[in-house]
């Protein structure tokens, strides 16, 4: 069994489509373990909130992504039980607490962070944290 955790950039491919969707799905296999922050929650749903007020889902597609959304196989941590650690991560790599909350909780269970957030990914790749860091276009 393989361990990951993933942001909601990946998440969201889920079940929208985008680049990297089919990397993105390749997760769901059976067998990963795939964690997050209980924040990944209220990002899913702001997403969702986004592509609606753009006019890009209606609001029954909306609704349902939200269904869909509350049935992922993720296992949450409180994001309390991580702010410490992603405040001085957040500090040390000038990013945001949010982002580094996942990192956070990567570093602390010893697996990747999967992440579809190019920013973000390439801000912290070659660093401390590099290797706690998993590009999505990377799983092939």
């Amino acid at each position: 069994m393989s361990r990951f955790v993933v942001d909601a950039s990946v998440a969201v491919k889920w079940f929208l489509p985008e680049e990297h969707s089919r990397e993105a799905r390749r997760l769901l296999r059976t067998g990963n373990e795939l964690l997050a922050p209980d924040l990944v929650w209220a990002e899913l749903g702001n997403v969702i909130w986004k592509r609606y007020r753009r006019g890009e889902i209606s609001a029954s597609e909306a609704e349902s992504l939200l269904r869909d959304v509350r049935r992922l196989p993720l296992s949450t941590c409180p994001s309390d039980l991580l702010l410490t650690a992603a405040w001085s991560i957040a500090v040390q790599n000038n990013r945001t607490v949010y982002d580094c909350l996942y990192l956070s909780l990567a570093q602390s269970k010893g697996c990747p962070l999967v992440t579809a957030d190019g920013s973000f990914y390439r801000a912290l790749e070659g660093g401390d944290f590099s290797r706690f860091l998993l590009w999505i276009g990377d799983l092939g």
